[in-house]
């Protein structure tokens, strides 16, 4: 009996291209049992699903990421500020996009009386400014590290940096406010990026020349998927600092601003052929 069944033929009939989904993390080639998909692909998706939602909700622990930065002896970290965006609440941040741009008054005041009224218009190369966007996830696995990688790169490269802000509640633009009221010429933002199904701790890096209330988005430069599974730290960092150095000595970022850095050699470099048919 025990023979038989170990002899009946699976229910699951495989996809004849399954040997691409060594090449990605997308659910592609899961195969079919019937008219619909396997048990296993059906949970994991259900699974994936989950942690996307989680990750969307899942509060930043400000004061603990703080505390690693500064352990981590990053710069800016000592003088560190824990700032709130106007979504008073998670709630309210995925309802009014618009008020996770801004920051509170009370952190607007913090960071206006910090700044002195009086002296050279910039007072700082770079900002770099953490909100934990649609992903707190992405910044507690992935700020850290990459802030460690990108510190070996421009420690000797003159930068002169500004305090480290985190913002709660915060998207993309709120960088603009920040860097604008710490008067510095760039601003970075790391932000947790809308979570995936196959990557909930996706972090995205954002620069902007001059930063001001009311930039478009297209006066920035963006590095997307900073995670080991995704970009390495070592690689963002390279090309952070390589954006960051151009936006310095042309004095301008976004749609103007290609990120020449390596890929062209890289390409010119490739193999050439057709992966999908096995040429080379």
């Amino acid at each position: 009996m025990a023979n038989d069944k170990a002899n009946e033929k699976s229910p699951v009939i495989d996809n004849p291209w399954q040997a691409l989904r060594r090449f990605t993390a997308a659910r592609i080639a899961l195969g079919r049992a019937g008219v619909s998909l396997p048990t296993a692909p059906q949970l994991a998706f259900q699974l994936a699903h989950a942690q996307a939602r989680d990750a969307v909700h899942l509060a930043l622990d400000a004061e603990q990421l703080r505390q690693r930065l500064m352990d981590a002896d990053i710069a800016g970290a000592a003088a560190c500020r824990i700032l709130d965006s106007a979504a008073g609440d998670r709630l309210t941040y995925l309802q009014r996009p618009d008020l996770g741009r801004r920051l509170s008054e009370a952190s607007r005041r913090e960071l206006a009386s910090a700044a002195p009224e009086q002296g050279e218009d910039c007072l700082h190369d770079l900002a770099i400014v953490i909100a934990d966007g649609l992903s707190s996830l992405a910044i507690a696995r992935n700020a850290v590290p990459f802030l460690t990688a990108l510190q070996q790169r421009i420690c000797a490269s003159g930068w002169k940096q500004a305090p480290l802000t985190i913002v709660r509640q915060g998207r993309v633009a709120i960088g603009d406010e920040v860097g604008s009221l710490l008067r510095a010429k760039l601003v970075a933002v790391l932000i947790g990026e809308r979570p995936g199904l196959s990557s909930p701790d996706s972090m995205g890096l954002y620069l902007s020349w001059m930063p001001r209330v009311g930039m478009a988005d297209a006066e920035r430069n963006c590095i997307s998927n900073v995670r080991p599974e995704g970009l390495a730290y070592e690689a963002a960092a390279a090309k952070l600092e390589y954006l960051m150095s151009e936006a310095r000595r042309r004095q301008l970022t976004g749609v103007a601003l290609k990120d020449e850095s390596g890929d062209a050699a890289e390409i010119g470099s490739a193999p050439a052929g057709n992966f999908l048919l096995g040429e080379r």
